[in-house]
């Protein structure tokens, strides 16, 4: 390639890593929100498994064990009320509904390539968010007594 060609050829974008100041206001595409929101779930259920453990233990070991539940969430446990562990709990259905059918969207993606786009990318994600933020409401009334 001569010095002319390469002189006047157009300089490709450089991509360089996001410091932490810009971090906040990067946009993030959709398909990134939900793909990084579905590691996010992962790891909140990987770390309360404990808390899950517990609950369940407690639901059906007996019925003095289920009251001890029960009061968890309507009196408090530990020193806190039990409206913050109803949140605990809201957060764990967040995780779970999110990562359930967020991984449904990233099965479908990985088994056919062919349909997967830009665009089928972003509204898959749009798809992801919206089923289930409605779904955690509709639960989160539920938890709290709304219905």
């Amino acid at each position: 390639m001569s010095e002319t060609a390469a002189s006047t050829a157009k300089k490709r974008p450089e991509f360089r890593n996001i410091d932490f100041p810009s971090l906040v206001s990067y946009r993030w595409p959709l398909a990134s929100l939900a793909s990084g929101m579905h590691r996010v779930s992962g790891a909140i259920m990987f770390f309360l498994m404990p808390f899950i453990i517990w609950m369940f233990d407690n639901s059906i070991s007996s019925e003095i064990s289920f009251m001890k539940f029960k009061a968890a969430f309507n009196v408090g446990m530990l020193g806190l009320p039990g409206f913050i562990w109803k949140l605990v709990v809201l957060g764990l259905i967040w995780a779970g509904l999110h990562h359930f059918i967020a991984g449904i969207r990233h099965l479908w993606m990985d088994t056919h390539h062919e349909h997967v786009s830009k665009d089928f990318g972003r509204q898959t994600a749009a798809v992801v968010l919206v089923l289930t933020l409605s779904l955690t409401v509709a639960l989160g009334a539920k938890l709290f007594g709304l219905y």
